[in-house]
């Protein structure tokens, strides 16, 4: 994603995409997600089965 910048993986990162690229669960995929957002790596964009992520890049 960081290679791309700003545009990062087209559609975002999902949990679907995360979960192939690192060979985990769902669960684990998602805390992963959710860690990085609290983080303030990632941002959320949609809700539900359409939740993609996008590196937060500050200003």
């Amino acid at each position: 994603m960081l290679d791309e910048g700003p545009t990062g993986f087209e559609g975002g990162m999902t949990a679907k995409k995360y979960m192939r690229i690192t060979q985990t669960s769902k669960p684990t995929a998602t805390r992963d997600l959710q860690k990085l957002v609290d983080l303030n790596v990632l941002k959320v964009e949609g809700d539900g089965r359409s939740t993609s992520y996008q590196i937060n890049f500050l200003d």
